[in-house]
């Protein structure tokens, strides 16, 4: 697509043909058409480089022609024009009578290529728009868009006045590859002329850029043995040049491999898509384990003088197969076990495998195929070392087999692969040797069952239990028997009875009782065994049946007084029930009082025969025998708790008490626990009140310097109004008397003193002397008096008389130190430590 002048590369212009309906034909002048070719978008493009010199053109003529119009059109091109191409059309419309008519001509812009990285001098100019208008009057063009006045602006500018489209930078294609911009044309006034065509600034692309491989390092792997053709892997490379054309058709070769072993061509890459297959046999991968490639992407199609080329490398991995089967690395190993040992290994049988450790291919698996038909022996695989460890799993006696000739086959996991012509297996012998020791000694059978009736007396010979033991002499004894009933001759093994059997005993469960025996022998080593005998008891009528439940309760009256009893037997069917009830001859108040009827072979029902009978515990006397081949009886006492009873039937008197298990030591015991509580509960409550009590003496004997009620305290106002002239007397004599409800709610000043203050304390109680208080304001009213800094309307104060009768009483009762009255405050010092500050200021008198 380009014409070339020595090494550069100039780019033919294109060609437009606007409104042609089809191209009849092109004819070019100069050459063939194996130098130019025309594209259906009027571009022109060079087949192949032509080199010219400085002093040739070359140049051809393109003709056009409308078929239905029948118009030409011959334009001439040559290579170093840059001027615009332009084909006006004429087109003419045949009218109704015959004549012609010319139509309006349109503006015509050819399109526009521009190289990337020109390198030409800036601003270059590209082509000229103008409008067929611009011969009557002045024109002015501008052009708008993105590379004009939309960011990136600036790229392409346009000469207003002759409409010369120029670039003023080098363009890059892989940043943008195409420009749209929309040309104006007005006059001088500003008003449109034409309307506004859209321009198409195609950047063309340069070799600029080199193939860039997708990863640096590729990883691939091919099984060994494989045929040629064998797909292995692909490598893939980008070039940001315009993949249409030869500067982005990249091409794929193999510059190296390593190692060149067997051969130096052993893969083989598709120059286009870049796929890896293999063109040789004899990938082993014992012996190259991996393969380097060096792979290099050219452009321009692998071009290698104008090409730009980059590499990259791929490693080839060779994954194994089974094709090296397992051998042994001797024909026959051995090994020692003692006798009776079991999962311990004898032997290791070692093999060696060629293929990659810790896969199916190399792992071995080992099978015994004679020697062996009782399965004593087995071999696992020791999953590191791939070892054949012979292990015993059975016990294996000295005395029936003394040796062992085992055959082993060896074999992986899966088979060899196709082709291999080796064996597939490898065999080897294995000799065991047992060594003898000294066995425990082994009761046979064991567990031994026995069955016998039980009542055996004493001394009866039961069976004999003996331990097996062929080298050295054996001892047994008795090494469990829980109800200690039988003995055993410790050389013999013949067990007798030291007691009588009981199937009724707790130690019986299920008619079964086991005893443990123990066999020792006189071995270096001493070795011991244990032996169980079973021995099954058979019942026999040993037991007589008793009255159940033994103990019930009745009504005073006989209705409903029915009581259903059962008996108990311990002993089995058939020397248990049926039974037969019958109340006793004795006493004689037994059948006058009671009815005994039986119901069916296991329940009897008892009731009064009389039709009141006191409260009270009553034992009647009740015959049961049972149906034993030789029938026992027994007398049982039926104990019956005769009560009162509600409607119900149901005892409500103290005999409930009783019978629930409150007997007269529980009923004390329970009362002198309430007592008690009563108690704890007393001295509780006078703690509690002697405690309140010294809370309220505690706050006497607070420490007189944290009293401030104890200290004559100085105030910057002395005085008051008219409304502090009246005073209730009796509220200064007990002020923490007053009721809550004489407290009133209300406005206070902010010089007046509140009356009453919350509380912080407890409150104490009203104070023994109410004079006290009168103390202290006489003494305030003597600290006022001396006061020489005293303002003058704290002075004595006339107050009215408020008339005999009330209840504050007058004012004038108390006498200031001015009036001249003597006051003795000796008796300070009997009052306590809380007023020993009071007894120091003023038992001393005046002074």
């Amino acid at each position: 697509n380009c014409f070339l002048v020595g090494f550069q590369a100039a780019f033919l212009p294109s060609i437009a043909f606007l409104n042609v309906t089809q191209f009849l034909w092109v004819l070019l002048e100069v050459g063939d058409a194996e130098h130019f070719r025309l594209g259906e978008d009027g571009m022109v493009y060079t087949r192949h480089s032509l080199r010219l010199t400085d002093r040739k053109r070359a140049f051809l003529v393109v003709r056009a022609r409308d078929q239905k119009t029948k118009e030409e059109w011959n334009t001439r091109v040559n290579s170093s024009d840059a001027a615009v191409i332009m084909f006006p059309w004429r087109s003419v419309v045949v009218r109704g009578d015959g004549s012609l008519r010319r139509v309006k001509r349109d503006w015509v812009i050819p399109p526009i290529n521009v190289p990337e990285n020109s390198r030409g001098q800036f601003p270059e100019e590209l082509v000229r728009i103008r409008s067929d208008r611009d011969k009557n009057r002045l024109l002015r063009y501008s052009v708008t868009g993105p590379g004009a006045d939309q960011p990136p602006t600036g790229i392409f500018i346009i000469n207003p006045i002759s409409g010369q489209l120029s670039v003023t930078k080098p363009l890059d294609r892989e940043h943008i590859s195409n420009f749209h911009l929309r040309a104006h044309a007005v006059d001088l006034n500003g008003n449109q002329i034409e309307n506004p065509i859209d321009i198409v600034i195609n950047v063309i692309d340069m070799n600029d850029n080199r193939p860039e491989f997708t990863h640096t390092i590729y990883n691939g792997s091919v099984p060994e043995g494989s045929k040629p053709g064998s797909f292995v892997m692909t490598v893939t490379s980008v070039d940001k040049d315009d993949p249409k054309t030869a500067n982005g058709m990249l091409r794929y070769k193999i510059i190296s491999q390593n190692p060149e072993s067997p051969s130096s061509n052993m893969f083989t890459i598709n120059n286009k898509t870049g796929g890896i297959i293999t063109v040789a046999a004899g990938l082993d991968r014992e012996k190259v384990p991996q393969y380097t490639l060096i792979i290099q992407a050219t452009d321009m199609e692998g071009n290698p003088t104008y090409g730009l080329s980059n590499t990259a490398t791929a490693i080839i991995r060779i994954t194994d197969v089974n094709d090296n089967p397992p051998e042994f690395t001797a024909d026959t190993f051995y090994g020692d076990v003692h006798e009776n040992r079991v999962n311990v290994i004898v032997a290791n049988l070692t093999v060696t495998d060629k293929d990659q450790p810790h896969t199916a291919a190399w792992r071995t698996v080992y099978r015994i195929t004679a020697g062996d038909p009782t399965g004593r022996f087995s071999i696992p695989t020791d999953p590191t070392t791939n070892e054949g460890l012979v292990t015993v799993v059975k016990p294996i006696d000295y005395e029936v087999s003394r040796s062992f000739v085992l055959t082993v086959l060896a074999e992986n996991e899966v088979a060899l692969a196709r082709g291999i012509h080796l064996p597939r297996q490898s065999t080897a012998t294995v000799s065991v040797r047992i060594a003898d020791v000294n066995e425990s000694p082994e009761f046979s059978p064991n567990p031994k069952a026995i069955k016998l009736e039980e009542g055996l007396p004493a001394g009866s010979l039961l069976t004999t239990f003996t331990a097996l033991e062929c080298h050295v002499t054996s001892y047994c004894n008795c090494l469990f028997d829980p109800a200690n009933w039988l003995e055993i001759d410790p050389v013999n093994g013949r067990i007798s009875t030291i007691a009588v059997l009981d199937r009724e005993s707790p130690y019986v469960k299920n008619n079964l009782y086991n005893i443990t025996f123990m066999a020792s022998d006189n071995g270096i080593p001493p070795a011991s065994g244990t032996g169980t005998l079973q021995m099954y008891l058979l019942d026999i009528n040993d037991n007589a049946p008793h009255v159940f439940p033994p103990e019930v309760e009745m009504c005073e009256k006989p209705e409903p007084n029915a009581i259903n009893i059962t008996a108990s037997d311990p002993d089995l069917t058939p020397n248990a029930g049926p039974f037969a009830f019958e109340l006793a001859n004795r006493p004689a108040d037994a059948r006058r009082n009671w009815t005994l009827t039986r119901l069916n072979g296991e329940y009897a029902q008892i009731r009064l025969r009389i039709g009141f009978l006191e409260s009270g515990i009553y034992e009647v006397p009740i015959i049961i025998t049972d149906s034993g081949n030789l029938p026992m009886s027994n007398t049982s006492y039926l104990r019956v708790k005769v009560c009162q009873c509600d409607h119900h039937g149901d005892c409500v008197d103290m005999e409930r008490i009783i019978a629930a298990g409150l007997g007269t030591g529980a009923i004390i015991a329970i009362l002198i626990c309430i007592i008690i509580m009563l108690v704890m509960v007393l001295f509780f409550v006078m703690w509690m009140k002697r405690r309140d009590k010294e809370r309220q003496a505690k706050q006497l004997l607070i420490d007189p310097e944290d009293d401030v009620r104890d200290n004559i305290l100085k105030y910057d106002e002395e005085g008051g109004g008219e409304e502090d002239q009246d005073y209730d007397l009796s509220q200064l004599q007990q002020p923490d008397a007053l009721e809550p409800e004489m407290v009133k709610v209300g406005i206070r000043r902010m010089d007046e003193r509140p009356l009453h203050q919350d509380h912080l304390y407890p409150l104490r109680s009203a104070a023994p002397h109410p004079g006290d208080i009168g103390d202290f304001i006489h003494e305030g009213l003597k600290a006022a008096d001396n006061d020489p800094t005293a303002p003058p309307y704290d002075s004595l104060l006339v107050f009215d008389y408020e008339g005999s009768g009330s209840t504050a009483g007058s004012l004038s009762s108390l006498h200031s130190s001015s009036s001249g009255g003597d006051q003795d405050y000796d008796y300070l010092s009997d009052w306590g430590p809380r007023f020993r500050k009071l007894a120091d200021l003023y038992g001393g008198g005046d002074d």
